[in-house]
């Protein structure tokens, strides 16, 4: 009998010793792989899609990618794509940098999407007020979205010029493409901007007309 409850006596306290080190590990691990974030490709990492996107998941994403936009790219050594001179360093920044606006773009036009309205049905009447203030923001989304469309063809513009027409980064060839789309017009998100705006003044104008005899 005390040899059994010798036994299990160590055995709990193996298990607690286990604890105790994987504990350990794990803040050990986390603190050693702790870095201070403030160069471009650093923010621009921590923007992550998500399965259900909400508007505080948006919002953090507009967050880290406005952060990307004004921080120091990275030494050369440490980019997202192979750079191996200066040219290739100078085509890799300019894709960066119309890349990332393009990104928020697509978050500012799925931002405006959460508060836009579709239709103005009449039986919305009564909250004629507070779909008007939602429409509101929905257009401040899509107007800063334009606002980064024109920061991205400036950049893309960069990138394809022609010091840079042999010069291919396959690491980021996404980027490369989106650029290659722009200059032929098969990526233009102005147009899809003004499209959301037009119709989002049309809703406008039926949720104005509304008065106490609508509904």
């Amino acid at each position: 009998m005390r040899s059994r409850n010798i036994t299990i006596t160590r055995g709990k306290r193996r298990q607690g010793i286990l604890l105790a080190i994987l504990f350990l590990i794990g803040i050990g691990g986390d603190t050693a792989r702790a870095y201070y974030v403030q160069y471009k490709e650093q923010y621009y990492r921590l923007f992550h899609l998500h399965y259900i996107q909400y508007p505080d998941d948006t919002m953090e994403n507009i967050y880290w990618l406005e952060k990307a936009l004004t921080a120091d790219f990275c030494n050369p050594l440490y980019a997202l794509a192979l750079i191996e001179n200066k040219t290739q360093w100078e085509k890799y920044r300019y894709l960066f940098m119309m890349h990332i606006n393009l990104k928020l773009i697509e978050q500012y036009l799925l931002l405006g999407n959460k508060w836009n309205k579709r239709n103005a049905y009449f039986y919305n009447a009564p909250w004629k007020e507070q779909n008007l203030e939602s429409l509101k923001t929905a257009e401040t989304c899509y107007r800063t979205a334009l606002f980064y469309w024109k920061e991205a063809i400036q950049w893309a513009e960069k990138a394809n010029d022609k010091r840079f027409r042999f010069i291919n980064l396959e690491r980021v060839q996404f980027w490369e493409d989106e650029a290659a789309r722009i200059a032929d017009g098969s990526l233009n998100y102005q147009k899809t901007i003004e499209r959301e705006l037009a119709l989002l003044q049309k809703v406008r104008e039926q949720f104005e007309a509304m008065d106490e005899n609508t509904y």
